[in-house]
């Protein structure tokens, strides 16, 4: 059958359609075009549509953890400083193609429609308790904090998305949270 393509390279190719044409118009067939391969070979690695979704999402919520990785070098005293720290790498517009697929997800979710229903949860979990590691206090007030400057950043996002940067920024700088990202860009 000539070269197999790796997990990996199938992967991006996945994320790279997610980006070109949304989570759902994701076929194993547009996936495989992207990839220059069949897509029996996008199947071995993914058998299911399911499967190939979860994949793409974890792989977003990957990068978008090493990029805010350097910001959360230690802990901070609440879900505003969190937010303070978080916003100025979000809202770069190198990471607006990986919202927008994220909130297709959370749109999707909302309509009722699987997996994005029953993977949405999950995916809100994994970031809360990703975030609440980085929150000083209880287990309680850390997981509060978490939500709360979640709730705020997906907030100040799906402005930016529908309004854009001026006007999400604008709504930052209400919430004391702007500067920051003016400076880092």
């Amino acid at each position: 059958m000539g070269y197999k393509h790796s997990h990996d390279e199938i992967l991006t190719a996945a994320v790279d359609e997610a980006f070109a044409g949304g989570l759902s118009a994701l076929t194993f067939a547009r996936v495989a075009r992207r990839a220059g391969t069949s897509d029996r070979i996008v199947v071995y690695y993914f058998p299911s549509k399911d499967e190939l979704i979860a994949a793409v999402l974890a792989a977003l919520g990957v990068r978008l953890q090493a990029a805010l990785a350097a910001v959360f070098d230690e802990p901070v005293g609440s879900h505003l400083e969190l937010v303070r720290r978080t916003w100025p790498v979000v809202a770069r517009p190198e990471h607006d193609a990986v919202f927008a697929v994220y909130f297709e997800a959370m749109g999707l979710a909302a309509s009722g429609r699987e997996p994005y229903r029953t993977m949405a949860p999950a995916m809100v979990d994994a970031w809360v308790s990703w975030m609440a590691g980085f929150v000083s206090g209880s287990p309680e007030q850390r997981r509060a904090d978490a939500e709360a400057a979640l709730a705020v950043i997906d907030g100040l996002l799906l402005l930016r998305a529908m309004a854009g940067a001026d006007a999400a920024d604008r709504a930052a700088g209400r919430l004391d949270v702007a500067a920051e990202a003016r400076h880092r860009r």
